[in-house]
């Protein structure tokens, strides 16, 4: 099991630093190992790696701000085992300057793993800011009597936050970071395959190289990676766009609506030629001025009593229907429109 594979399962169930442990003691126990994670390098041989290769690597594409960056984390040195065992020490005991020490001692490292996961939509400051994040919260984890670098243990960690970051940022669709880190294992397999098949390689060879199940292969290479703007100019001549082209379920049909404000204009021309006090009734009984009146409130208001008023009603609608036939269906206290 490669330590990637870990990490990711940590960042699905978000497990603490003690529940990893947990999981590294019960995988120990079936005689699982847990290995470093392919092509990954030595934190140190990262560190001094990427300070031999700094302005070359670097400087050319980087925005003032990252370069600001970069120029200051190359003035702080690294530090040797028995600095970090004295500095973690003096963390313990809520030293502040020992702390900003340790972090700055090591952003160098920070900048080698976020390099790793640029291409996942989130900028490379950003990942940077996020892997930063990372490293102060090993600062505070970490526990020198264990006896282990503190490189190592704060790879995990910032690995952890930048990988939260792509999952959270990196995407409009949201992809599982199990999902995530078999993608970038299978980028690296499939470069391999490329090179020694001299052709794309299958699923089946590539499931092989890497170790996967055919299904997850397939599943991690159907993840949709970008997204398109509803915004995007589509046409010949660029006028529409492609927002344009999806129909809206909820809205109503423009046919519908002008065929439905048709017919009340109809039944508005046949109230409106009811003799009183017909049309009076039915304008207060269905509300054509507002609110729907009861047949009680109309009949103090016309000075008739309720069964008089419900009379009326009865002999308007039905001579509305007789000239209405295919607009007006008259029933109980209300008036439908046909569609």
């Amino acid at each position: 099991m490669e330590a990637s594979e870990l990490e990711a399962l940590a960042l699905e169930l978000d497990l603490d630093e003690v529940a990893v442990d947990d999981v590294r003691a019960a995988l120990a126990d079936r005689a699982i190992t847990v290995g470093e994670t392919e092509d990954a390098e030595e934190p140190d041989a990262a560190a001094a790696a990427e300070e031999a290769a700094w302005t070359a690597d670097a400087a050319p594409v980087l925005t003032d701000s990252l370069q600001l960056f970069l120029q200051d984390v190359g003035r702080h040195k690294l530090l040797t085992a028995a600095e970090e065992v004295t500095l973690a020490k003096r963390v313990e005991r809520g030293d502040k300057a020992a702390k900003e020490r340790m972090i700055n001692a090591n952003l160098r490292l920070v900048v080698s793993i976020a390099k790793k996961y640029r291409g996942h939509g989130v900028p490379f400051l950003d990942l940077i800011q996020d892997g930063v994040i990372g490293l102060n919260r090993a600062v505070e984890k970490f526990d020198w009597r264990k006896g282990y670098k503190f490189s190592t243990y704060a790879t995990w960690w910032i690995r952890q936050a930048c990988q939260r970051a792509i999952s959270n940022q990196g995407a409009t669709i949201r992809v599982p970071v199990h999902v995530q880190e078999r993608q970038q294992k299978l980028a690296r397999a499939r470069q391999r395959l490329e090179v020694k098949l001299e052709r794309e390689p299958t699923i089946e060879e590539l499931a092989k190289e890497t170790g996967l199940k055919e299904s997850h292969v397939e599943e991690a290479l159907s993840t949709a990676d970008a997204s398109v703007s509803l915004n995007q100019s589509v046409g010949s001549d660029g006028d529409g766009e492609l927002g344009d082209l999806f129909a809206d379920r909820s809205a109503v049909d423009p046919a519908d609506e002008a065929d439905e404000t048709l017919q009340r204009l109809e039944v508005r021309r046949a109230v409106e030629a009811l003799q009183e006090p017909d049309r009076r009734v039915l304008e207060l009984r269905f509300g054509f001025a507002g609110e729907q009146w009861t047949l009680e409130a109309i009949g103090k208001e016309l000075g008739l009593t309720r069964e008089r008023v419900r009379q009326i009603e009865s002999r308007a609608l039905t001579r509305l229907q007789h000239q209405l036939k295919d607009v007006v269906h008259a029933g109980g206290d209300d008036v439908h429109l046909a569609a």
